[in-house]
């Protein structure tokens, strides 16, 4: 798969064979360009709003239309003359996007005149020579194709009046599309592990993310928020190919007070669960915080493997540095269990130390215990400490199976009363004695039979 030529990591980078075509999805700001992905690819995946500059990262989506399956890139909206602090950096995003792409999907607002940022964006789309095709937006009815007329002066073929939202003339409009597509094969490779890049808002994930990607692939500013939507990349780390998801800053709950801010935050809780492994971006300016501590628990939740970065490490003194190290403990001391770099993003100071880590801890992730040592071996931690009663009667631990990885998961079969919880974390920590476990969570899962289920 692909998406940008100017990219020299793996970053789903073209191939010769091999690969879905790359469609970007460009215009200026609300003409609708993610409504019309959204429509697409079937669900809403691409943060919308009437807000300008909502979308501001590149964003794939596959995407299929009459058996051909494509990439869609959603790009934030061009403009001439920058209008917010992010707006160079959209631009240079959206450029990006059209000289990485097979083809572009040039979205205008049908409903309105054409304008300097329409023929500003046109003039981009030309002098990268790749086919285009134009669609018209926000032409609910027929009466109002009348109106597309004057896109017909950017000299980029006809204007394809579509209503994203009601989905009217989307089918015409993607077998335009799919008709300038060239001919790749489907990928036939597996998927590389998910690594999701989580944190509080402006810890430098998106520069985490720049810096192992060797170019600026998403934006980076030092107001909180940036990011608003999961960008993923493949990355390769020691010669290791993993596809980093670098989510939006996750903030406290009653901080979430713009619409895109909170699916935003959505998104990056699915993204977690979806992956193999999280890292989890401390500022060390700051220390570990509360906030950093309950993304330490979804990741936990989500049965996640966990690697805890101590960003900007370089940036801070030796009493600091001392205020830090004393809060990763007391914040986070129920994963630490997770490995801890400390590093900086911003020039690079450590950052070759993380492919070993993310080998690690996924390699632990993946561990299997037969159900015979297991078994002995539970059978020697109750000999040497047995569970305690409750209500004058003791669990007995009948029997263990390891049932799963990604995390490695136990069921423990009893009967008696109820197994307490600081007996199952007694069983954990001595599993974790035995077996390298560092960086994954591990779940025990009881079964107990009562006197009904005999």
């Amino acid at each position: 798969m692909g998406i940008g030529r100017d990219l020299r990591t793996r970053n789903l980078a073209v191939m010769s064979s091999g690969r879905s075509a790359v469609v970007a999805v460009v215009g200026r700001p609300n003409v609708g360009k993610s409504t019309l992905i959204n429509r697409v690819i079937g669900r809403r995946e691409a943060v919308v709003q009437s807000q300008p500059g909502v979308t501001r990262d590149r964003r794939i989506f596959p995407a299929n239309w009459g058996d051909r399956p494509f990439l869609l890139v959603d790009t934030g909206g061009w403009e001439v003359d920058p209008s917010s602090p992010f707006s160079n950096e959209i631009r240079l995003q959206a450029e990006a996007a059209v000289n990485g792409a097979d083809a572009v999907l040039f979205v205008v607002d049908g409903t309105a005149a054409l304008g300097d940022d329409d023929e500003g964006m046109a003039a981009v789309v030309k002098k990268s020579g790749i086919p285009v095709v134009v669609a018209a937006n926000k032409i609910d009815n027929p009466h109002r194709e009348m109106t597309v007329s004057d896109y017909w002066t950017l000299g980029l073929g006809e204007p394809h009046p579509v209503s994203a939202i009601h989905g009217r003339g989307v089918g015409d409009l993607l077998d335009q599309v799919v008709s300038v597509l060239p001919r790749h094969e489907a990928p036939t490779q597996d998927e590389p592990p998910r690594i999701a890049i989580v944190g509080r808002p402006n810890t430098g994930k998106s520069t985490l993310l720049n810096r192992l990607c060797g170019s600026q692939r998403v934006i980076v500013s030092d107001v909180p928020g940036t990011t608003r939507d999961p960008v993923d990349v493949d990355v390769e780390l020691e010669g290791v190919t993993y596809r980093l998801v670098d989510t939006a800053g996750i903030r406290r709950r009653p901080k979430i007070n713009e619409d895109a801010d909170y699916y935003s935050v959505l998104r990056a809780r699915d993204a977690l669960s979806r992956s193999d492994a999280a890292l989890l971006v401390v500022d060390s300016l700051e220390g570990a915080t509360y906030q950093d501590q309950k993304i330490a628990n979804a990741a936990v939740e989500a049965g996640t493997a966990l690697v805890v970065l101590l960003n900007k490490w370089d940036a801070i003194d030796p009493e600091q540095r001392e205020i830090t190290e004393r809060s990763v403990p007391a914040r986070l001391n129920f994963v630490s269990w997770a490995p801890v770099l400390r590093m900086s993003a911003l020039t690079g100071a450590r950052v070759g130390r993380l492919g070993a880590a993310v080998e690690m801890v996924l390699e632990n992730a993946n561990q299997r215990v037969s159900t015979g040592e297991l078994n002995r071996l539970v059978a020697a931690w109750v000999a040497a400490q047995p569970p305690p009663p409750h209500k004058g009667r003791r669990c007995r631990i009948m029997y263990a199976v390891q049932v799963g990885i990604q995390p490695p998961t136990i069921v423990l079969f009893t009967v008696g009363a109820k197994l307490a919880p600081e007996y199952i974390r007694y069983l954990e920590r001595k599993l974790r004695e035995q077996f390298d476990l560092v960086g994954t969570p591990v779940r025990f899962v009881t079964r107990r039979r009562t006197r009904e289920s005999r």
